[in-house]
């Protein structure tokens, strides 16, 4: 009977007679199913958990599902957008307060009113 292998980064079941052994110099062995497991893995360095298309991707997915639906986060408060209030006039150089209050002419007073 044929020894059953499974891919070290998808961890889809690797066919006999096909495939590739990596092993590392410290001893560890990695089995690859084709030549993208191989090169995601050693060439570029990448983590099973974080890509998108491994099993074990799937498994870390159904993990942080069954404690979000555990634990229920309450919703945040929105926030509202309101108008911005209208400016004033810039200060005009040279004049005191009181007088370009005066300058501004009739709009002024219609708001004392």
């Amino acid at each position: 009977m044929v020894e059953r292998r499974v891919c070290t980064f998808c961890g889809n079941e690797i066919e006999p007679g096909t495939g590739r052994m990596y092993i590392k110099k410290d001893g560890v062995t990695y089995q690859f199913c084709t030549s993208k497991c191989y090169k995601n893995m050693v060439e570029l360095k990448r983590v099973p958990r974080r890509t998108t298309w491994t099993s074990w991707y799937a498994r870390e997915k159904q993990v942080r599902l069954k404690g979000a639906e555990a634990e229920p986060e309450p919703k945040k408060a929105r926030k509202v957008r309101t108008r911005a209030k209208s400016k004033k006039p810039a200060p005009v150089k040279g004049v005191a307060p009181a007088e370009s209050e005066a300058a501004d002419g009739p709009e002024a007073d219609k708001g004392d009113e």
